[in-house]
């Protein structure tokens, strides 16, 4: 832990890390953030605040610009990096909606992200991805810090129930068979090693929300990522995904989820997950049923029987689709993880 010194005196400050992908992990980021503090006197009421965040975010998207710029420029797809740039930036005002304009016209342009297209330009600019990333991250003000999970251009492949095998992201989202097995092609790649770093020294680790096979499990494939999560003293937290995915996680319940997850790494990596308790409105799960979507369930008895805490919450927040609710769940993390003599 970090002590950080203001007019209040000095106050521990914690390290906070986080793992994922897609839009679960910036609805992480953009609640956290409110808890990353610089100065004591700045959150008078946390005596436990955030110090240090960091993001380490999977690099394994193929699809829409990302997958584009990945393909006709040879870098690593921007578009899960971009989310988390903006959910962590100070302010997300005018520069922020810039990093998120998408073109809707124009030949080459459409459909392109403005974000991408920056972090696309200042790659070839300074010739290296990262560094792209921090200086992006410098424009809008980030509070924390971001990684790709590596530089390596990898894909994701997948063993399905059926015995078949797909690469890419996209392709394996868009089937509606089980997987069986998620896998990353090259086998082994290497992390940054700020990445690593980070969470050799974290004091908390969360992994999700987002995508179980697609975004958290991932970068839990990459062996050094995998050995530092897994021999960590710091609490690890995974957090649920609010439904399941039509092919992806069809009928998984949180048991299933988390067997996934240890399916995947050698070794424990969880010692505690978080869950929606909210119920959802008749409408809204109507729409997604339709889509072979539905909750994820909360099996207790079967979670419990894993040794891995249950925390659960009203996270659930609906505005024609359905999202974690960011200040709700960063206030249940809070609450149970960082206030002063938490069971955390």
């Amino acid at each position: 832990m970090k002590n950080t010194v203001g007019k209040k005196g000095p106050i521990t400050g914690l390290r906070v890390v986080a793992l994922g992908g897609g839009t679960g992990l910036s609805a992480l980021l953009r609640g956290l953030k409110e808890h990353v503090v610089r100065r004591s006197d700045q959150h008078p009421t946390l005596k436990r605040p955030i110090t240090d965040l960091a993001a380490i975010v999977t690099v394994t998207d193929d699809g829409g610009s990302s997958g584009r710029l990945r393909r006709e420029n040879r870098i690593l797809p921007p578009g899960d990096i971009r989310n988390c740039m903006v959910a962590l930036s100070k302010d997300e005002a005018l520069l922020s909606r810039l990093f998120q304009y998408r073109f809707h016209v124009g030949r080459g342009l459409r459909g392109h992200n403005f974000g991408n297209l920056f972090l696309a330009a200042l790659t070839h600019v300074t010739g290296d991805f990262a560094e792209a990333v921090r200086e992006s991250s410098k424009v809008l003000a980030v509070r924390g810090r971001i990684f790709p999970s590596t530089l390596s251009n990898v894909h994701l492949v997948a063993t399905l129930a059926d015995g078949r095998r797909v690469q890419g992201e996209t392709r394996i989202s868009r089937s509606h068979v089980p997987i069986r097995k998620i896998a990353l092609n090259p086998h082994r790649v290497r992390p940054l090693p700020g990445a690593i770093e980070a969470i050799q020294q974290a004091d908390l680790i969360f992994m999700g929300p987002g995508s179980l096979y697609t975004s958290v499990i991932p970068n839990l494939l990459i062996p050094e990522i995998a050995h530092a999560v897994t021999h960590s003293k710091a609490p690890r937290v995974y957090i649920a995904n609010l439904m399941t995915q039509p092919g992806e996680t069809t009928h998984y319940s949180l048991s299933d989820h988390l067997r996934a997850i240890r399916g995947h790494v050698r070794g424990s990596v969880m010692d505690a997950v978080v869950a929606n308790r909210q119920a959802l409105s008749p409408g809204l799960l109507r729409r997604y049923r339709a889509k072979g979507a539905g909750p994820v369930i909360v099996d207790r008895d079967d979670v419990r029987k894993m040794n891995v805490r249950l925390i659960t919450g009203n996270l659930a927040e609906e505005h024609g689709v359905l999202r974690h609710n960011s200040a709700r769940l960063a206030r249940l993390l809070v609450d149970t993880f960082l206030l002063p003599n938490s069971p955390g």
